[in-house]
């Protein structure tokens, strides 16, 4: 049996996937999550839930104490929040106080989960990698500029003696996406036939298990201080939704827009959340990043983990799988 170890973000979606992945390895681990917290990704399995908040450092310390390893998963992934303040607090200032209490409770080694969102991106279109040069101002949104940030801080920390591996997952899908996130609604919407059109994008697509096996590699493997891209097949939009159509039976949308036509409606959607306070199903930020192709590489991580992905098509079937499972397609 291997030390024990505590994920932050136990219960969302990425974070249960590495709770599984660390159970087949061998870990006892401990779960934090919020107070306020459905737990039902992780209900059922051998694992020790305690509450806490990432910005009260005494629940932080309860949880993390007799902990060797600490998996920093929590996040808020949100590409539209009515207080974009938050998305930051949660996301740097929490990042700080997890980090902090780790250093005071003894733990020996730190998996960051970061994301390819604080990478930098190739103009034509090439896979970026954990080198591709990234600046504060090219950070579009609230997420991207939070992460990019919290991300600066743990390559401080490390630089500073602390013993924090970076993982920058892309585009993970997958059971387990009970909100869902930005990336599994897209998907949702295509499985459901809601997506009429498209705009010339692309993405990275990554089953979530994999991207937690990619975690469990890095705490083993990694190096002190080194980012890990954790992706899988770079796929077009279009492609993307060719193939949920070919899984579901639905006939893939034709009609792709310039992306100058969808940026009003999705100022007209926010205008429309901030009154009701419902997410908006199309955001300003989420039509600028579509601009570009969001591809990368994960050589590095194939080179140095030992990291594997599987194609993603397999991850877009058991994305649909869990979905119509858990009556989402109802």
């Amino acid at each position: 049996m291997s030390g024990r170890v505590l994920v932050s973000g136990a219960n969302g979606f990425v974070g249960s996937a590495v709770v599984h992945a660390l159970l087949r390895h061998g870990y006892a681990v401990r779960a934090l999550a919020r107070p306020s917290s459905d737990t039902a990704n992780i209900d059922g399995v051998d694992v020790e839930i305690v509450r806490g908040d990432l910005l009260d450092p005494t629940s932080l310390e309860r949880a993390l104490l007799g902990c060797e390893g600490l998996f920093h998963v929590a996040a808020d992934y949100r590409l539209w929040a009515r207080d974009p303040h938050e998305i930051r607090r949660t996301n740097v200032r929490g990042t700080h106080a997890i980090l902090m209490a780790a250093q005071r409770c003894g733990v020996r080694r730190v998996v960051h989960t970061s994301s390819v969102a604080t990478l930098g991106l190739h103009h034509d279109g090439t896979p970026s990698d954990e080198d591709t040069p990234a600046h504060l101002a090219d950070m579009i949104g609230a997420y991207k500029r939070s992460k990019f940030l919290s991300e600066a801080l743990v390559r401080r920390c490390a630089r500073a003696g602390s013993d924090i591996v970076i993982v920058n997952p892309a585009a993970p899908v997958g059971p387990r996406d009970r909100k869902p996130t930005p990336t599994g609604r897209v998907i949702l919407d295509a499985a459901r036939g809601r997506m009429p059109a498209f705009v010339d994008t692309g993405l990275c697509v990554v089953h979530v298990d994999d991207v937690a096996e990619g975690q469990v590699l890095a705490y083993e493997r990694g190096q002190r201080g080194r980012r890990y891209v954790l992706g899988g097949e770079n796929m077009s939009l279009k492609a993307i939704l060719a193939a949920v159509a070919e899984l579901t039976g639905h006939r893939a949308p034709w009609l792709q827009l310039p992306h100058a036509a969808v940026l009003p409606v999705a100022h007209v959607a926010e205008a429309w959340a901030r009154v009701t306070g419902a997410a908006p199903n199309v955001t300003v930020d989420g039509v600028k990043l579509a601009r570009h192709r969001m591809y990368f590489s994960s050589r590095r991580a194939e080179a140095e983990l030992g990291y594997r992905a599987r194609p993603a098509r397999e991850a877009l079937a058991d994305a649909i799988q869990w979905f119509r499972g858990n009556r989402y397609l109802d």
